[in-house]
């Protein structure tokens, strides 16, 4: 334990102590003294704190403080009724009040309990209470406000999961908060019933034990009970007085004397129609006039320098904005803000802002969190912050994707309707407006939300504006995926990696490949859709055969090979593989042709015999596609690279594997032949 746990603990069993042993006048003395200092330092801390957080051990300190003056309560009544004195500190106390009218004394003291009972802790009771239910109530909001900012790019990782844990933080002091104001309302209630207890105890004590007459009984006894009670409720009073200020201090930013004075003072205008008002009030007859007219003067002339020391500022503030502007236009270097581009953005008109305002019930921006989720699960990569922003240039329903600052898809939205679709690609037998599903070009009608029903009923898919907008925006970044994985993300991943793999990434990076050559590997494998999510088994690969060759592509055949059950899973349903294959001419043209340079190796084929090879592959996709069979390519592992760039400009989405691709127990099912 440290020294303060040490004497935080020896606190805690001396204040146990305190309540069994009799303590003498002069040690009594010193800890009701302290007792006030203590109670004194709560109150200007909370009084000088920025936030409550700022004081967060104040609700075990309320405890602390209550069980203390306790304490010091019980010692001092045993002393009361046991020796008629309880030291200076509470006679001298009691004395200053009753001024020799016991009466008179315990009328004051009554009053000042009621005071504190009654107003400061009951109300702060009250705010404590209101507190704790709000911030409970507030913290989805927040941490919906705090991912709406990462996923904009204005906070990092790192202050995001700071500003969760504050808001945790500040949720658990208003809760504890709650519960610790009621140990100031039971000290209240324990100091009044204590005080009568002391007065009762005392003439019985005095009278019976004492043989003191009734009047000097009550005097002696009432003084030392009001010098107890005063010496208790002060630190009390302080306490609760704290309480109500840590409870209500909200939004303060500075500390409370700075606010108190730069709010009342930030409306001179005001303070001049007070002092018209008071000089109002000091001409009428009847009323003093001394104290209206002092007061309007004091007023009329805080508000006439405030007034102009306030013009003085906002024409500084000005003068300093329009220099800072031009001092920011001079730079050079602001000319290198421009040139920034943001990896994804969404640009929308007004009529779609609705969907990315949480306050207006849109959950855009909760969406955008699952995208990068669902992508980082299906892909293996950390897609980029999504930039959501309005332009106003745009049509109201209309919204682009752009990626790396160039469009690259777009579409209408309808807010106020659904879209519907015919699941077995059939018409849509239902009013409403005609579209297309932006993702996918399939048939579709925005409908209104009465029709919704009727929709169901006949077995149409239907989706919100939100989700059309979401499954767009999810296609577009799996289509340009090898576009986003960058070197820095590449560098990225592999940090990560390296905290559990040191040693694989220490061998690979920079020894055997450098960052560039593992990115280009991996774009080729996200650029055909092969997830990269198992980038130990890829990596391993590299390790293996980088030795060999230094042809990322030829790299990136062999990664395909060891990641086959990956690519059998993705690509082949239920182990039954239907497939095109390519005629032995075909194949025979693309080996010869196969010519080595500098960048690597590529196929110098004359057009002619590539169109012919893209034309005979083109009526056999229509043909199964009438069938409504999806097939796949599959070539000898040496064609299969340069074939796949025969193509990929002409049919892109057709997936084209080699037959080390495939797991072994996969049934092949030749469905067509590409000839010349």
């Amino acid at each position: 334990m440290k020294l303060g746990d040490i004497i935080i603990t020896i606190m805690a069993i001396t204040t146990v102590i305190m309540m069994i042993i009799p303590l003498p006048a002069a040690l009594m003395d010193l800890l009701l003294v302290f007792n006030i200092t203590f109670s004194m330092i709560i109150l200007l801390i909370s009084m000088n704190m920025e936030k409550p957080l700022d004081f967060s051990i104040f609700p075990s300190l309320l405890l602390i403080t209550t069980m203390l003056r306790l304490s010091l309560n019980i010692s001092s009544t045993r002393l009361i009724l046991i020796n008629g004195y309880a030291g200076k500190v509470i006679e001298s106390f009691g004395n200053f009040v009753v001024k020799g009218n016991p009466l008179v004394g315990f009328i004051i003291f009554m009053i000042i309990v009621i005071i504190q009972f009654l107003v400061i802790t009951k109300g702060a009771e009250r705010v404590a209470e209101v507190a704790a239910r709000f911030t409970l109530d507030a913290m989805p909001g927040k941490q919906m406000s705090i991912d709406a900012d990462l996923n904009a790019g204005i906070i990092s990782e790192s202050e995001a999961r700071s500003r969760r844990q504050e808001i945790q933080k500040e949720a658990d002091f208003y809760g504890a908060m709650d519960g610790a104001s009621k140990f100031v309302k039971g000290d209240a209630i324990a100091g009044i019933i204590i005080a009568l207890i002391n007065i009762v105890g005392g003439l019985v004590t005095g009278i019976i034990f004492q043989g003191l007459e009734f009047t000097e009984a009550l005097s002696r006894y009432t003084l030392l009970t009001v010098g107890d009670g005063l010496v208790s409720q002060i630190p009390a009073l302080l306490i609760s007085t704290a309480t109500g200020i840590v409870v209500t201090k909200a939004v303060g930013s500075g500390h409370l004397g700075e606010d108190l004075i730069r709010q009342l003072t930030s409306f001179p205008k005001l303070l001049l129609l007070s002092s018209g008002a008071l000089g109002l009030f000091a001409i009428i007859p009847g009323l003093p006039f001394v104290p209206f007219i002092a007061l309007a003067g004091t007023l009329g002339y805080m508000g006439i320098s405030l007034q102009r020391s306030s013009d003085q500022e906002m024409q500084k503030i000005e003068q300093l904005e329009k220099e800072k502007e031009l001092d920011q236009m001079r730079k050079p270097e602001n000319i290198y803000t421009l040139l920034q581009v943001d990896p994804i953005e969404v640009e929308f008109g007004y009529n779609i802002i609705p969907l990315a305002d949480a306050n207006q019930g849109g959950d855009l921006l909760d969406r955008v969190v699952m995208i990068r989720r669902q992508c980082a699960l299906d892909l293996g990569m950390v897609v980029p912050m999504i930039r959501l922003r309005d332009n106003i240039q745009l049509k109201p329903n209309e919204y682009i994707i752009k990626i790396k600052g160039v469009e690259t898809a777009g579409g209408e939205l309808r807010t106020d309707s659904y879209m519907v679709m015919n699941p077995t690609g059939g018409p849509i037998d239902i009013d409403g407006i005609e579209t297309k599903e932006p993702a996918f070009g399939l048939q579709a009608r925005w409908i209104s939300s009465d029709k919704k029903e009727i929709a169901e009923m006949k077995g149409y898919t239907i989706v919100d504006a939100s989700s059309v907008l979401a499954t767009h925006l999810t296609e577009v970044i799996k289509h340009y995926a090898h576009e986003l994985l960058g070197w820095q993300e590449v560098k990225n991943l592999l940090d990560n990696l390296k905290d559990q793999y040191p040693a694989l990434v220490e061998e690979i990076v920079p020894k055997i490949l450098t960052i560039g050559e593992i990115q280009k590997v991996l774009s080729n494998l996200l650029k055909e859709n092969v997830p990269i999510r198992d980038i130990v088994t890829i990596l391993e690969t590299l390790g293996d055969y980088a030795t060999l060759t230094k042809d990322t592509d030829m790299l990136t055949e062999y990664v395909r090979q060891r990641l086959k059950r990956v690519i059998t899973e993705r690509f082949v349903m239920n182990k039954i593989a239907k497939v095109v294959t390519l005629d032995s001419q075909v194949e025979d043209i693309i080996l010869d042709s196969i010519r080595q340079s500098e960048q690597g190796s590529y196929a110098a084929i004359e057009p002619s015999i590539i169109q012919k090879i893209r034309n005979s592959l083109v009526k056999i996709i229509n043909d199964l596609n009438m069938k409504g069979i999806s097939p796949i390519v599959l070539t000898s592992p040496m064609v299969r690279v340069y074939f796949k760039r025969i193509i990929e400009d002409y049919i892109s989405f057709l997936p084209v594997l080699s037959y080390n691709e495939l797991e072994p127990g996969v049934e092949v099912q030749s469905v067509g032949t590409v000839t010349l």
